[in-house]
């Protein structure tokens, strides 16, 4: 039994894995839109691996690694693939557009190296820069929402340098020291008032009224705020290992 519970964790990380490398593969087939799905439905599992670890007591150090490593693909190789496959490299002024798909790939690599880096001793209510899987959301919901309306880069010439912008965006903001709410403080044990249910249920129907819309407007809505709280004077401080 114990052995079962310590695979589970790592089971959503090879989730994470397989989503990553199924965006690749459809991106390389050119179906763009299921490739930004699955990186999107990574997104959902990575954020579980975690908490059912801490959950079942089943952290480990091989655990931490192989998550990186699914990181890695999902959130880095897989929308950088992806955004240069479908317009950056229709950018060849001075090779800018593998240069940015490689601005954002290197910047989620370094992310992940902070983060495992830093985790234990930085203040663990903020993000330090954007996270990597939200960087992903950025860049694959970029690609997902012109897609999904039927813009297409053979016709709109400015569409390669809006997703170069858009590429550079995240890969910086997620080396940055910009603070992003990590929602680590929310007790989700909590008994909640039914009119949290109902608001829940609403969101998810305005979700599932326009997905590529609705969850790219809320990415770059909170890609955005950390930039707001950075101009508010919030910043990530340093803790000592042992508080």
């Amino acid at each position: 039994r114990s052995r079962g519970i310590y695979l589970l964790p790592n089971l959503f990380t090879l989730g994470v894995l397989f989503c990553g490398f199924f965006a690749i593969v459809q991106a390389m087939n050119g179906r763009f839109e299921v490739g930004c799905i699955a990186i999107f439905i990574a997104m959902v599992l990575d954020g579980m691996d975690g908490r059912v670890a801490r959950w079942t007591n089943t952290q480990s150090e091989f655990g931490a690694q192989f998550d990186s490593i699914a990181d890695m693909v999902a959130f880095g190789a897989a929308p950088a693939l992806m955004a240069y496959t479908w317009v950056l490299k229709d950018i060849q002024l001075f090779g800018l557009g593998w240069i940015g798909a490689f601005i954002y790939c290197a910047g989620a690599g370094i992310r992940l190296a902070r983060f495992n880096a830093n985790i234990a001793v930085v203040d663990k209510r903020y993000f330090q820069g954007l996270p990597s899987p939200s960087g992903a959301a950025v860049l694959a919901g970029f690609v997902w929402v012109l897609v999904d309306f039927g813009f297409s880069p053979r016709e709109y010439a400015w569409l390669a340098w809006v997703a170069w912008v858009v590429a550079v965006f995240a890969g910086f903001t997620m080396v940055s020291n910009v603070p992003f709410w990590s929602f680590k403080e929310l007790n989700w044990k909590k008994r909640v008032p039914l009119w949290v249910i109902l608001a829940a249920v609403v969101a998810i129907s305005v979700v599932a009224s326009r997905p590529s819309l609705v969850l790219f407007a809320l990415i770059m809505t909170y890609a955005v705020s950390g930039y707001v709280m950075w101009a508010m004077g919030h910043r990530v401080r340093s803790v000592l290992p042992e508080d």
